[in-house]
């Protein structure tokens, strides 16, 4: 996600680009990894924003 600041990025990217699903799974992990990565960032002005229905946003 940080290679694509301002860029929606899917669920599905994630979940194959980080995990290596490649098909597709109904999962919490992204959700859940992005919520803890999330509390970790807040010191660095970068927010991850949910794009409801889709994905995740880095939004500076």
């Amino acid at each position: 996600m940080f290679e694509n600041i301002d860029r929606a990025v899917s669920r599905d990217e994630l979940l194959n680009k980080v995990w290596g699903y490649d098909i597709e799974v109904e999962t919490r992990a992204a959700d859940d990894t992005v919520k803890r990565l999330s509390k970790k960032i807040l010191d660095i002005n970068i927010i991850i924003e949910t794009v409801w229905g889709f994905g995740f946003r880095l939004k500076e």
